[in-house]
């Protein structure tokens, strides 16, 4: 049993102490280097637990930073050195991001191409769409339909370029990964780029990365009963690249079947080969993750990446974030198609970006080709669906220390929401729309 009933976080709040938040992030870093024994990560931090009950007591509050250390020591004791590794690297990784945060010195534009910014900005500015107050004078003027005209051709232009230049290089590719970050509209861009490639005469066939997660029991859960989907290790990644590559030269593999309903991976499920002339079409989250596809030399890859390049300022002239909107995109999908309600989704969402951080966004540089798929009249439609519902969020979370992360995004979100006029009326936008993927009444099956 603990003595300890509180630390003082880095902020100087002082909040519950929880051993299950040392347990997770234990099994969090065994999880990173292939371990996934829930047992072994309790019984460290019991031990974790006895050496503070030696060292502080009720009139004696540790610091966090008191607590990691000691997490450190344990497991170098016990000969977790890879573990300990993995949680050093996790925790320096954090007080990274914080200094870049102070220091705004990173950002995922600034692994963007220029050029491509510059291009996205400057259609923004030509089409009236590039601060809130020009967008809500377009809304009001009634041009709503057009503003969804102009955003669909633009993003479809992309879709087109992104497949010219996939046949360019058809003779010698094996793959072609279709990846973002999370509600970048990958589903359907995977699907309406198959559409181009099949009329230039090519055949593909999809791989299912979901199949491989591994059982539910084996992921990592916080105190509030949330379970960690986000990291690449999630996925059984040997696997996988074991897989492809077999698929790759010629053989048949058994492909595995994920029941999300339950949770559980059965094996040996599918069989699935490539006809002659066939691709695989990769639809993942992870598809720039290295050992996703180790086995296949880059050259046989086509690394397509999606991401929602707003370039919007609002009324303080700052530009809006791109994480917010994506943020928003998946609330709508969790609640239509994943039984999540919005709630849900936000107080999950740091899990969301501290993986992109960590594995995704540091492997922008190795895509072939960036799709922008923002669609500015997005926001009009989002302010008239949730915009009340940050409103509440806002005020709900501002004095819960535990929920730092879901008040910062909310009241973001709310004061930007605040500038947007909404609009309800989504008949203009087409059923075959990337934003159909998040608001429901696509011609396309998800």
């Amino acid at each position: 049993m603990s003595k300890i009933s509180h630390i003082i976080k880095r902020s100087g709040a002082i909040v519950t102490f929880k051993k299950e938040r040392i347990s997770n992030a234990i099994f969090r870093a065994a999880v990173a280097v292939g371990g996934r024994d829930k047992k072994a990560a309790d019984k460290l931090a019991n031990e974790v637990v006895d050496t503070l009950n030696k060292k502080y007591s009720h009139e004696k509050t540790p610091c966090i930073e008191d607590i990691q250390d000691i997490v450190e020591k344990v497991l170098i004791k016990n000969g977790h050195t890879q573990v300990a590794k993995a949680y050093i690297l996790y925790r320096n990784s954090n007080i990274q991001r914080r200094k870049e945060k102070v220091t705004k010195a990173s950002s995922p534009s600034e692994r963007i191409p220029w050029h491509k910014i510059w291009k996205i900005l400057d259609w923004s500015v030509q089409n009236n769409l590039h601060t809130i107050e020009a967008l809500n004078k377009r809304i009001i003027n009634g041009e709503f339909p057009h503003i969804v005209h102009e955003s669909e051709i633009a993003y479809a232009d992309e879709v087109a370029m992104a497949a010219e230049l996939i046949s360019n290089r058809i003779d010698k590719l094996k793959m072609v990964l279709i990846t973002g970050p999370s509600s970048s509209g990958k589903t359907t861009t995977t699907i309406k780029l198959e559409e181009h490639l099949n009329k230039l005469g090519f055949k593909f066939k999809m791989f299912a990365v979901d199949n491989y997660f591994y059982d539910l029991a084996m992921h990592p859960v916080d105190e509030f009963g949330d379970y960690d989907f986000e990291t690449p290790q999630a996925l059984d990644l040997k696997l996988i690249d074991q897989h492809i590559s077999n698929l790759c030269n010629g053989d048949e593999v058994i492909i595995p079947f994920y029941d999300f309903k339950t949770g559980t991976r059965y094996l040996d499920r599918t069989p699935m080969k490539l006809e002659k002339n066939e691709i695989l079409l990769i639809d993942s989250l992870h598809g720039l993750y290295p050992e996703m596809t180790k086995s296949i030399n880059n050259d046989h890859k086509f690394k397509l990446y999606l991401e929602p390049m707003f370039q919007i300022k609002d009324k303080y002239r700052k530009y809006l974030r791109w994480t917010d909107f994506r943020l928003i995109r998946r609330m709508l999908r969790d609640s239509t198609h994943r039984a999540y309600n919005p709630t849900q989704t936000l107080e999950h969402w740091h899990y969301v970006r501290s993986s992109e951080v960590r594995h995704i966004i540091p492997y922008l540089n190795s895509a072939d080709y960036i799709i922008n798929s923002a669609m500015p009249y997005e926001l009009p439609i989002y302010k008239a669906r949730l915009g009340k519902e940050f409103e509440k969020w806002t005020e709900e979370y501002k004095d819960d220390e535990l929920k730092e992360d879901a008040f910062m995004r909310a009241s973001r979100i709310n004061d930007f929401m605040q500038q947007i006029v909404g609009f309800s009326d989504e008949s203009a936008i087409p059923q075959d729309s990337v934003i159909r993927e998040f608001i429901g009444g696509s011609i396309h099956k998800y």
